[in-house]
């Protein structure tokens, strides 16, 4: 694959090592070429670092394998999840999760990203109902064009909505980007 198709949560090989793509961003300068600018977490050894492709640089894509697995529990360091075919269960540690971590609830269903038989991280589902834990009241004659307002979710990720939405209620969110999609029915 090409630079230009970096995206983020993607595992890449890096001089030698598997890297996971924690952010990029395109940038064309005026006159000069398109370059990607890229943070990446080493798998191996944790560290994050950022680097400057050049649009048309090849790049190796990892082989990754995915299987549906059901949360578990944490235990502190780590998250547990069981294999929902084989009842195979596996640990996955706070920093292959990141930001994800926050959305795991037990008998979530999900995928696990496996490289060579090692969970690597999770693909979080594209859209998640949640209850408001905490939020400002109502504001009377509020439109969904008005200004959004900060609210806290049961999971402690606090995400923008409309006035109208009010504590207690569930919504539904992008876990990808903590974006308000809209109200649960």
């Amino acid at each position: 694959m090409q630079a230009n198709d970096i995206r983020k949560g993607i595992v890449i090989m890096f001089e030698g090592d598997l890297c996971k793509v924690m952010d990029f961003r395109h940038h064309t300068p005026g006159n000069l070429r398109a370059m990607v600018q890229a943070k990446l977490r080493n798998l191996r050894t944790g560290n994050q670092f950022e680097h400057r492709f050049r649009s048309n640089d090849d790049i190796e894509q990892a082989y990754i394998s995915q299987h549906e697995m059901e949360y578990l529990y944490s235990d502190g360091h780590a998250h547990h999840f069981m294999n929902t075919e084989n009842y195979e269960q596996v640990e996955i540690s706070e920093e292959d999760l990141g930001d994800a971590a926050s959305w795991l609830q037990p008998g979530l269903k999900i995928q696990v990203q496996f490289h060579e038989s090692r969970p690597i991280g999770v693909e979080l589902p594209k859209t998640m109902k949640v209850k408001i834990a905490e939020t400002q009241p109502m504001v009377k004659g509020a439109t969904q064009s008005s200004s959004y307002k900060p609210a806290t979710l049961e999971n402690g990720v606090v995400v923008q909505v409309p006035p109208f939405v009010t504590e207690g209620e569930e919504i539904i969110v992008d876990p990808s980007d903590n974006r308000y999609i809209e109200r649960a029915r």
